[in-house]
């Protein structure tokens, strides 16, 4: 089903800004407010797609948590934007978020009520306290992450999403925009994905029919 650029579609239990058809994705861009369980869908999207996942935190911070030099992160980040596939999840700046979005042609906002964002920060805290958090780098201290998490939430709410939501919407003429807002969202974006890729990949397997091209009658 396809559709105008900024219409409201509802399919496969996924509300998304939808464009036309534009090809395959190749640069995804996922963010959103904290824990929304934005690192856990770009996992899954990678494992779909066959994309490589970079997360942001994890090239910002050396394991146990100690933040790169700037100058070598924004080295590191000019190289990444210059590949031609890519999923990033993450934040950092706004300058470097809307680089990213720029040069992206999918966007994924995870965009949940903001009480689902702190249960599920607190969620990671306490799981966090067992095992490393895979999104993190590993040892990363997580309490003091977990605050800063806490930290973000309103500000981000208040702040950062209203631009979120307008960006994408002003951008859905020409990228691919999934606008998600709900657990149920969530699971149907990735469901959506799963079932074009299978489908692409059964119409590739399909034997191409010859056509017969009529031949000139010779006089």
């Amino acid at each position: 089903m396809e559709s105008g650029p900024s219409e409201i579609v509802e399919q496969s239990s996924i509300a998304v800004l939808y464009t036309h058809k534009l090809g395959r994705m190749k640069r995804v861009a996922i963010f959103g407010n904290a824990g929304g369980g934005k690192s856990t869908l770009a996992r899954e999207l990678a494992a779909i797609t066959g994309l490589p996942l970079y997360v942001i935190d994890k090239i910002k911070f050396r394991p146990g948590g100690s933040e790169v030099p700037h100058e070598e992160y924004l080295q590191l980040h000019s190289v990444l934007m210059s590949r031609d596939e890519w999923i990033i999840d993450g934040f950092e700046s706004i300058k470097l978020a809307w680089e990213r979005f720029e040069a992206a042609d999918t966007l994924v906002h995870v965009d949940l009520p903001l009480g689902v964002h702190a249960f599920w920060v607190t969620k990671r805290l306490v799981k966090g306290l067992l095992v490393d958090s895979p999104g993190w780098p590993e040892g990363s201290p997580v309490i003091s992450s977990s605050i800063q998490s806490y930290r973000v939430l309103w500000p981000c709410h208040t702040r950062l999403t209203p631009r979120y939501r307008s960006y994408v919407s002003k951008v859905a003429q020409h990228k691919r925009v999934f606008h998600l807002r709900s657990r149920q969202q969530l699971k149907g974006f990735l469901q959506a994905i799963k079932d074009e890729y299978a489908h692409a990949r059964v119409s590739a397997a399909q034997p191409r029919v010859a056509v017969d091209t009529p031949q000139a009658v010779r006089r």
